[in-house]
């Protein structure tokens, strides 16, 4: 049985990803523009992942069910022995590979430092939702981490920067070129606290906003987010965004007379968690179907932080 494992990023863009337990992984794209369409069985059961070692799925040894509303592939015991051999946790310092020191740009102001390994190149900046980035230099593991540290003490940039307030300044993205000023602003202001041995890059501004479908235009804020995707949950409609794990949908849903007392009518963009699919089996609706899954309302908007530069 083939289980969805969230939103994965190619160079094409974003890709809905699978896992098999016999015929291993698959991946099928998410076009922005095109249609989203996918339901949960009546009698499905979401179910932990496991523990991903050597390039597969190791099955939980728990056979745990997650349930709807969890942003998450794993039980709490998988996601600990996931974190007890982890970059990210600090508990994995002999990795031998080249690492990568990069500075992200999510919004006016909001900026971090981070790490990822050399070989997957841009590939964990659209992960994050990046709107643009930049590389700053490259070395062993230990001097990345101690690079990040260094800059993130010396000039006060996180080493993360919240999931809302991610979502809040995609809608009101400046344009390109004050994007990459900040950038190189904040680049040319680091060059001189590198370590000798981190080889340095030169800024190089890479922007994901039409990848992402941020530009042209603005992309509007959200109606509301889809909280979970239970049994008998069904979404359909058109995508109009996709950043990070975040996908934007212009649903199809039951005419206004049939919606519950205070529900909005048709044509609505809601925001789609992509890790609430994960763990999930999940199936193609009938043409037409409506969406029908819980939501609730996003916060009002509010303002951006202004920027460092």
């Amino acid at each position: 049985m083939w289980r969805c494992t969230g939103l994965g990023w190619g160079q094409g863009g974003p890709e809905w990803t699978w896992w098999h337990p016999v015929h291993r992984g698959r991946s099928s794209p998410l076009r922005l523009g095109g249609p989203l369409s996918l339901a949960v069985g009546a009698d499905a059961v979401r179910t932990c992942a496991g523990v991903w070692r050597g390039g597969r799925y190791v099955t939980c040894p728990y056979a745990a069910q997650l349930p709807p509303d969890v942003r998450r592939d794993q039980c709490e015991r998988c996601a600990a022995l996931d974190r007890s051999y982890s970059v990210a946790a600090d508990t994995k310092a002999d990795d031998p590979r080249p690492y990568a020191v990069y500075l992200a740009w999510f919004g006016p102001g909001l900026l971090k430092v981070g790490i990822t390994a050399a070989e997957r190149g841009a590939a964990r900046l659209r992960e994050q939702a990046a709107v643009c980035f930049t590389f700053l230099g490259e070395g062993p593991l230990m001097t990345a981490r101690r690079t990040e540290a260094i800059l993130g003490s010396a000039l006060g940039v996180p080493d993360r920067v919240s999931a809302p307030a991610k979502r809040a300044a995609r809608h009101a993205l400046p344009d390109a070129e004050a994007r990459a000023a900040e950038l190189r602003g904040l680049h040319a202001s680091v060059a001189g606290l590198l370590p000798d041995t981190l080889r340095a890059r030169p800024c190089e501004v890479v922007d994901h906003a039409v990848l992402f479908g941020l530009s042209p235009g603005q992309l509007p804020p959200p109606a509301a987010r889809i909280t979970a995707l239970p049994p008998g949950s069904t979404v359909t409609g058109t995508v109009r965004a996709a950043a990070g794990y975040d996908v934007y949908v212009r649903v199809s849903e039951p005419e206004a007379s049939s919606l519950p007392e205070g529900a909005e009518g048709s044509g609505r963009l809601l925001l789609l968690d992509t890790r609430l699919a994960q763990g999930w089996s999940l199936l193609r609706p009938p043409y037409g179907a409506p969406t029908d899954v819980p939501t609730a309302v996003t916060a009002p908007t509010k303002e951006a932080p202004p920027p460092l530069f």
